[in-house]
């Protein structure tokens, strides 16, 4: 459900890489954070990691928000953050809950396909004629990524009066709008294919924007393309079947924890990671690596003494946030509560560091390129590039990684993590990210070892992704490296803006270029 593309082409690969050569220092990197970075261990790190999967063991194989394994996991964070002595509260707020109850079932004409449910689709067992709508883009000579099948209303032949199932090829406009035209022509069940071209091929997943009263269901290209030849060739029955669970109103919580206010007492570093899993496992990497790692960061804080009074120059809030795998739901709701009831405490946030899967087993070292410069087209662009200070913060994660000898690579800054809410405000924000479902190329091994050919977290969003499914290494590389990040932000006497020139131009990219960051549902 959550794409994080690199955006890059092989061929250009290599000419983007921060290579393993000495650098100067950043202008804002004059904090010496020797003494955290030994603290802060893989050891630290898997303690609270095995937290999290015994949390999971004990609640059905999940910790995602919504259900009691998410709870407990809240409930641990804080206990450990009040017992490093930090204030922490826990903000409440409610989102659609969904989970399947169980797997979906897709056969026509006597044989059953592999199929996905998508998020938020109704229960039922639909057995009529699968019919195919207008604009699917199947005939040969036709182009598959020209398809707008089901974005009209024209679209839909005359449902029958029995119950029918309609097939709809992706493109051009949201699940949403495809489902709710089929439902308005009196289908009783959706089928959409992937779309054909390349990188949408495979079995398709998605999500839908509000809950549907009728089940819907995902195809690979190749397997739409047969059942589309199949209703050419005259009248064919098939049968979809879901069981799904919906809650509009299902509670969740982001749990925040403040340190001592720094001494400049209008600036806080927002310092981020999602708690939840998906429902289909226990998510230890995605993103119990995340939650783990600023949890042993914060720890180590406090036991350093860093928490003590006038010793960091800005406040650090450290925020677990829930329901991201649901669409970014906590932080927006963290954002947008205070841009509505404290505008002033928003005006006090400095930046945002975001950490979201960090020991991926077949990792990459990737760095959020907030300039834009090396992975969109038209890097001038503002809307291409987080807000002003995104650079500096992208410069501080690879100032260190190259001081350390150690190649990275920037990864496309698109708004699809916990840092989008943020961006959206104006806010600079940077994080590190090891990879998920794309694969690893040669290059890639060239620069970090592992396997070429296999995606990066080959568990991503699965019921494998348990404690076995990280890599010690990553966690050690990236861990010291948000470790160094958030000392530098706290404790930097320069800051972002050593001479105060980017205040007004941060200002100006919320008010004429704020990114309008997309979550699960806007996936077409």
């Amino acid at each position: 459900m959550r794409t994080r593309a690199l955006a890059l082409g092989a061929a250009a690969l290599l000419a983007t890489i921060s290579f393993i050569s000495p650098s100067p220092a950043s202008a804002i990197d004059t904090v010496n954070t020797k003494k955290l970075r030994k603290a802060v261990t893989v050891s630290g790190i898997l303690r609270h990691e095995r937290a999290l999967q015994r949390i999971a063991n004990q609640n059905d194989g999940t910790r995602a928000s919504g259900t009691p394994g998410y709870q407990a996991s809240v409930d641990y964070v804080v206990r450990k953050m009040t017992k490093a002595g930090y204030d922490v509260k826990t903000q409440e707020f409610t989102f659609p809950f969904y989970r399947d109850l169980a797997a979906p079932e897709l056969t026509v004409a006597g044989t059953s396909y592999e199929t996905a449910t998508f998020q938020y689709s109704g229960s039922g067992d639909v057995t009529g004629p699968v019919i195919s709508v207008l604009d699917n883009q199947i005939p040969p000579g036709s182009d598959p990524s020209s398809s707008n099948a089901g974005c009209e209303a024209a679209d839909f032949p005359a449902a029958p009066a029995e119950p029918a199932i309609a097939l709809i090829q992706r493109g051009t406009c949201t699940f949403e709008i495809k489902a709710d035209n089929a439902l308005a022509a009196g289908y009783e069940a959706v089928i959409i294919f992937n779309e054909g071209q390349v990188g949408r091929q495979e079995l398709l997943t998605g999500t839908l924007s509000n809950p549907k009263s009728i089940p819907i269901v995902g195809l690979s290209f190749e397997d739409g393309a047969k059942l589309y030849a199949a209703t050419q060739a005259g009248p064919v029955e098939g049968t979809v079947f879901t069981s799904t669970e919906t809650d509009l109103e299902a509670k969740t919580y982001n749990v925040i924890a403040d340190s001592p206010t720094g001494r400049n007492p209008d600036e806080v570093v927002v310092v981020g990671a999602h708690l939840d899993s998906v429902v289909e496992g226990p998510g230890i990497n995605d993103n119990g690596s995340g939650s783990a790692t600023i949890l042993e960061i914060a720890e180590e804080l406090q036991e350093l003494k860093y928490l003590k009074r006038n010793r960091l120059q800005r406040q650090v809030r450290f925020i677990f946030f829930g329901a991201e795998e649901a669409g970014l739901l906590g932080s927006d709701y963290y954002v947008k509560n205070l841009e509505e009831n404290d505008e002033a405490e928003l005006e006090r946030i400095y930046a945002n560091l975001n950490f979201d899967m960090l020991g991926s087993p077949n990792y990459a070292r990737l760095v959020y390129d907030g300039d834009g410069s090396a992975t969109t087209e038209e890097p001038d662009e503002p809307d291409d590039a987080g807000p002003p200070g995104s650079e500096a913060i992208e410069k501080i994660f690879t100032d260190y990684f190259e001081s350390q000898g150690l190649a990275t690579e920037p990864t496309a800054f698109d708004g699809r993590s916990d840092y989008g809410p943020f961006i959206a405000e104006g806010i600079p924000a940077g994080g590190l990210f090891s990879g998920a479902e794309d694969i690893k190329t040669v290059e890639q091994v060239a620069l970090y070892g592992g396997t070429a050919g296999v995606a990066f977290d080959k568990c991503y969003h699965q019921a494998c992704d348990t404690i076995n499914n990280l890599n010690t290494k990553a966690l050690s590389e990236l861990g010291d490296a948000a470790a160094h990040a958030t000392l530098v932000l706290a404790r930097s006497k320069t800051g972002l803006y050593p001479d105060g020139s980017l205040v007004a131009k941060q200002k100006a990219h919320k008010v004429a270029a704020a990114k309008d960051y997309k979550g699960h549902a806007a996936v077409r």
